[in-house]
């Protein structure tokens, strides 16, 4: 295979495995809802959905190792305890999300079948895949994401020919809501268990040199990112043009399913549902081999671990998948205020230059951005009278970012400080 060939199929399978329910289903339900102030809407979802989620990527190219090694300045229980977190999140919300996407909007329409037995039958195909280890980048790229970027491409090109009167935004803080709803993608996330996944695949597929690899996962991240950008551009301007015909008070799912029928016609909820299962089934695929891959490692390269771990997800897959999409939505909001600001500022500490993220820069900055995280946690969890204080004394706080303005200042502080200490030794 030629090193550029290599480079566009490692990107299309990234952009597969990226690209997953809430990819699908909240650009055109912000456009649908933003109205005339969709691109402020979309300026503030792809920090989070796209800008964030390639540094990930970024951030292993260079450090090439696991998510462990991303938050391991901080101190090993942290390392070790954020990881456990977020893979517990990830195979308990996102994983299980993409199937009761899947059957929403591919199933139930066309066999009215029950979520639990598409759900069983789902995550049955995703531990066939996940045990297949060496062949999933493989897989993904050359066969399953040319068949999602077409049918995206398709609805997009045409819903931009639309030329409906825009509804005036419904959001206060357009682009504030734009950040917070590309939490629900779950992308940062996904940057730090995606971006592990490929280090494991290349290292599988043979060795390479340091420089090599990097090289390598940095092209396939941008083109990822180029495809991402595109996209939900794409979508987020349709859900706007069409946002007059849109039935008031129309769910996430129901923005999207109207957007294809209007744009494709009869064919629309074909094509859709082809593209919900594909999208959907490489996201879980990317989660559950993530997590696996990490207790694996945990064991000592154990391939009963690796067995056992797939096992598990899928099941917990099966049980929590099989619910409806809001439920599964409202209820990752308060674990989203919480590890998302967190995931944030470790992407950024290691892509930014080693000289400014000593190890103490790397402590109080992740403990400031938990701490300043906390009123927004609370928050999502309605309880209002312990937040009010916060939200009047700390900036960005009323639209639930109250912890980046302190982050920020507490890197600078610290990377003073510890210039000042250098000068002085």
């Amino acid at each position: 295979m030629t090193k550029k060939r290599e480079v566009w199929i490692t990107g299309f399978a990234l952009f597969a495995l990226f690209f997953g329910a809430g990819n699908l289903i909240l650009p055109p339900f912000l456009g649908a809802n933003s109205g005339e102030e969709w691109g402020l809407v979309f300026l503030g979802f792809i920090i989070t959905a796209v800008f964030i989620p390639i540094l990930g990527i970024f951030a292993h190219a260079k450090v090439q190792g696991t998510m462990y090694d991303l938050a391991s300045k901080v101190a090993p229980w942290f390392s070790s305890l954020y990881c456990i977190i977020m893979y517990l999140i990830a195979v308990t919300l996102p994983a299980p999300r993409t199937a009761s996407v899947a059957h929403e909007m591919a199933i139930q329409p066309f066999f009215g079948s029950s979520p639990l037995l598409t759900s069983s039958i789902y995550f049955l195909l995703i531990f066939i895949f996940a045990i297949n280890r060496s062949k999933i980048i493989s897989l993904i790229g050359k066969f399953l994401t040319p068949v999602i970027v077409v049918i995206l491409l398709i609805i997009v090109l045409v819903s931009i020919g639309f030329s409906e009167d825009m509804i005036l935004s419904g959001y206060d803080f357009p682009f504030a809501t734009g950040v917070l709803e590309g939490y629900q993608t779950f992308d940062a996330i996904g940057g730090v268990v995606v971006g592990a996944v490929l280090i494991v695949s290349l290292n599988i597929q043979g060795k390479r040199t340091y420089d090599d690899t990097k090289k390598l996962i940095t092209k396939a991240g941008l083109i990822a990112g180029l495809g991402l950008l595109l996209i939900y551009g794409g979508l987020i301007y349709g859900g706007a043009a069409l946002s007059s015909s849109f039935v008031k008070g129309a769910s996430r799912t129901e923005v999207l399913t109207s957007l294809s029928s209007q744009t494709l016609g009869s064919v629309g909820t074909s094509f859709l549902s082809i593209l919900v299962a594909l999208a959907c089934f490489t996201t879980a695929v990317g989660i559950v081999t993530g997590t696996s891959d990490y207790v694996k490692e945990m064991f000592k390269n154990s391939q009963k671990a690796y067995v056992i771990t797939a096992f598990i997800s899928c099941v917990l897959g099966v049980l929590i998948g099989h619910f409806e999409v809001s439920f599964i939505i409202k209820a990752a909001i308060p674990a989203l205020m919480f590890i998302y600001p967190i995931t944030i500022v470790l992407i950024l500490l290691n892509v930014i230059p080693k000289r400014l993220t000593s190890p103490v820069v790397f402590k109080g900055v992740v403990v400031i951005t938990l701490v300043f995280s906390i009123p927004d946690f609370l928050g999502s969890l309605n309880l209002g009278n312990l937040v009010d204080f916060f939200t009047q004394w700390i900036p960005f706080s009323s639209q639930s970012l109250g912890w980046v303005l302190p982050a920020v200042i507490v890197f600078v502080l610290l990377n003073i400080y510890s210039q000042s200490i250098k000068r002085r030794n």
